[in-house]
């Protein structure tokens, strides 16, 4: 289980989060939403321990506060947007890259052993790259390099995937592969896997859970199942916009676009 417990957090002096508390338990799955600038993304980097935070985050019952940068690895991993700045290695070594909290220590990258090469073999295949393999990803349309990221990222196997924005750039498709991939990840070990995305787009968000962290100004505005909120005027007055109308409207133009 994930514990976050007064957690606060800021840049230069400006606080962004604010006494954030709440728990994922293993085998589920959290969105969260909110306005620009509410802090989603600096939530998901304390978590990944990207950034100096006061409060407690837990996992398992462990303090990531002190593990070291091979520990967390092996227990975080995090999925963002597609980056344009990558090497050209090919898709397996890329996966390979994923394997490196678990490798045995070597002269440059660690030493593989058989456990690592199947760990990368069926990480491609999950992820239908396996007769790519030896292609070089700088040579991938957009939809597969991000399947190759996630390849890696499963590979790396941790105990929770920090999705930000992962969606972004791709095409509907793709989209709702990811997603599809990354609940299938879930189910697979419920017993010991969580996830926390966060999303621009909402029909996105749900479409990974109806689980949903709603975050107001850097602090916890609501949580819980999403049908239990949507309705309310609360919702309503943080984004500017009725958003179930939105979202209706939004999926029926995401349906006409899947059924062209």
């Amino acid at each position: 289980m994930l514990e976050i417990k007064n957690l606060n957090a800021g840049y230069n002096g400006k606080q962004v989060l604010f006494d954030i508390s709440f728990g994922l338990e293993f085998g589920r799955s959290l969105s969260v939403i909110g306005p620009n600038g509410c802090g989603k993304t600096t939530l998901l980097k304390c978590i990944a321990h990207l950034m100096d935070f006061e409060g407690n985050i837990t996992l398992s019952g462990v303090s990531l506060k002190g593990l070291g940068r091979r520990e967390l690895a092996s227990r975080v991993a995090v999925m963002s947007q597609l980056n344009v700045t990558y090497f050209p290695y090919s898709i397996y070594d890329t996966v390979m890259l994923g394997r490196f909290s678990h490798l045995k220590p070597g002269i440059f990258t660690g030493n593989p052993q058989k456990a690592d090469f199947e760990a990368v073999d069926e990480s491609i295949k999950a992820v239908g790259l396996t007769e790519l393999r030896d292609r070089q990803i700088d040579t991938l349309s957009g939809g597969q390099l991000q399947r190759v990221f996630l390849a890696r990222v499963l590979a790396q196997n941790p105990q929770i995937i920090l999705l930000d924005e992962p969606t972004n750039h791709l095409d509907l498709k793709h989209q709702l592969e990811l997603i599809d991939y990354i609940k299938d990840w879930v189910e697979k070990g419920k017993e010991k896997r969580a996830v926390i995305g966060v999303f621009h787009d909402m029909n996105i968000a749900l479409r990974l859970t109806q689980n949903v962290l709603l975050m107001d100004n850097g602090k916890v505005g609501k949580m819980g199942d999403f049908s239990e909120i949507a309705d309310s005027e609360y919702l309503e007055n943080l984004f500017g916009i009725n958003v179930v109308s939105y979202m209706s409207e939004n999926s029926k133009l995401w349906e006409s676009m899947k059924n062209a």
